[in-house]
């Protein structure tokens, strides 16, 4: 795909990286079942709800969509943890996923502040 076939809200940093965090997660493989399986759902459930959110002009169908992404990237966060505590995933893999997470709260709660 090129840059000029893109909607809008895909060309933003904040999409962009909710879309990484998803890949890592799904990449990260964790060997606990229900921690990868929460993990991923939780990482698409983030993108995706940031996606809805993103073109939508009403802002409180924006604050509802980006509420539900913070709260997915929260659980992400968490799961992944847990994940580490566990064992099921490396350092390396947890931290790579740690910082990506960091990245799209700034811009989550960014999103999330009034305007005006």
């Amino acid at each position: 795909m090129t840059n000029d076939s893109l909607m809008a809200f895909q060309k933003l940093d904040v999409y962009r990286a909710a879309k990484e965090l998803a890949q890592l997660v799904h990449e990260a493989r964790v060997e606990h079942t229900v921690l990868r399986d929460q993990a991923c759902r939780a990482a698409v459930s983030c993108f995706l709800q940031l996606a809805e959110g993103l073109p939508n002009s009403g802002t409180g169908m924006r604050r509802k969509y980006f509420t539900e992404a913070d709260n997915s990237l929260h659980e992400t966060v968490a799961a992944m943890d847990l994940a580490l505590a566990l064992g099921a995933v490396s350092e390396e893999t947890a931290g790579h996923v740690q910082e990506i997470a960091v990245r799209v709260k700034r811009m989550l709660r960014a999103l999330l502040r009034p305007t005006g």
